[in-house]
């Protein structure tokens, strides 16, 4: 059996969308996985503060903010965060038009608490979106947005009522960074991403796969959203969670049961992983 170099992303794919905490199912497989030879490594949006919580379900290693931090054990494979020109200017221009944003940085996650308020306010179309900006609060610990201290920044989030509040920061930036409005956002409420197009977790997947020796058809990716859609179409062979983007499942080689059905452990050994 060939070893595979699996990737795993975490909201929606190893836990639930806004969950902490995966199926015991999901880390039976990735450590029965690891047992028989495999390398399992994190593939995510969340900075690498955010991550540290799953390093004890025994990953090999991880690609945070969606490409622009990666490593393999101890070991620093890429990072890549913005220059300072870019943030300044990408949270000013936003920050104008009344975007409510969060930043993240390697080891810290600042946010603009008054976006739970302003989902909180909407109708029942808001609460898959208050679960994750809950979720960014509650359990993953970010500080309030004054306090940020200036560190170089990898992503940029951001919550709005119109996509119209984020076109003078795209105009300015377009050409450098990647402006990604989530499935999941309707009109009157849009939540999505900022990323540098230098990177993204397709690249990241490429470059994990390189610096480990593995062939780029020995790689399986796991994921949900959007977001995926570069790791998917970059490794050798995709998974998409049932409860997933139709967008990324018409994409993916594959689609499994969601997350809360064991969706993880049934493609593993579908896969012949375990």
């Amino acid at each position: 059996m060939n070893r595979k170099l699996i990737f795993m992303d975490v909201d929606g794919t190893f836990t639930v969308p806004g969950g902490h905490i995966p199926p015991e199912s999901a880390v039976k497989a990735v450590q029965k996985a690891r047992e028989n030879g495999h390398k399992v490594f994190l593939c995510s949006g969340r900075n690498y503060n955010m991550l540290e919580p799953l390093h004890k379900y025994g990953f090999d290693g991880g690609i945070a903010s969606c490409g622009g931090y990666v490593y393999a054990g101890d070991d620093v494979l890429y990072d890549c965060p913005l220059t300072e020109e870019q943030q300044d200017k990408l949270i000013t221009l936003l920050s104008d038009e009344g975007v409510f944003l969060s930043i993240e940085g390697k080891d810290a996650a600042y946010s603009d608490e008054r976006a739970k308020e302003y989902l909180k306010q909407g109708d029942s179309r808001n609460e898959y979106l208050l679960r994750m900006i809950e979720a960014v609060w509650i359990g993953l610990g970010p500080k309030p947005l004054h306090e940020y201290d200036g560190c170089p920044l990898y992503k940029v989030v951001f919550t709005c009522s119109d996509v119209e509040q984020i076109a003078p920061a795209k105009e300015a930036l377009g050409d450098e960074l990647q402006f990604i409005v989530h499935d999941f956002s309707e009109p009157g409420c849009y939540f999505g991403e900022i990323i540098n197009r230098k990177f993204n977790k397709g690249s990241a997947v490429c470059l994990t796969a390189d610096a480990l020796g593995f062939d780029i058809a020995d790689t399986i990716g796991f994921g949900d959203s959007r977001i995926d859609i570069e790791m998917i179409e970059a490794v050798g062979t995709s998974v998409c969670m049932g409860d997933g983007s139709d967008f990324l499942k018409e994409r993916s080689d594959m689609v499994c049961p969601a997350t809360n059905e064991d969706g993880i452990e049934w493609a593993f050994k579908k896969l012949g992983l375990i």
